[in-house]
């Protein structure tokens, strides 16, 4: 997955999942995926800090990815680009991972 990080008016860690058709092609595997990131986000935002909204793009390595792995591969996209609590970031506004 890829993550992108904004700051501006009115950010506070909200969260946005893309998932194109040409990555999943199945509806049903799109809305999974989505699921999945939303729920580990929403597990996960109390170690959050800053003034960001955050987008996520799925991959589609993310299916055969268990939800630990989508949850160590969140946390750690967090720390490298700063949203978590004493984190700097290490590669300006995004991150990727797989």
């Amino acid at each position: 997955m890829v993550m992108w990080r904004r700051r501006g008016p009115g950010a506070h860690l909200r969260l946005g999942v893309v998932v194109s058709k040409r990555t999943l092609r199945r509806a049903v595997d799109r809305a999974r995926a989505k699921r999945m990131l939303r729920e580990a986000y929403r597990l996960n935002r109390h170690r959050f800090s800053g003034d960001y909204d955050v987008l996520l793009v799925v991959r589609r390595s993310l299916l055969r990815a268990t939800y630990g792995a989508i949850e160590r591969d969140l946390l750690k996209l967090a720390r490298r680009t700063g949203l978590m609590a004493g984190a700097t970031p290490t590669t300006g506004r995004n991150a990727s991972t797989r």
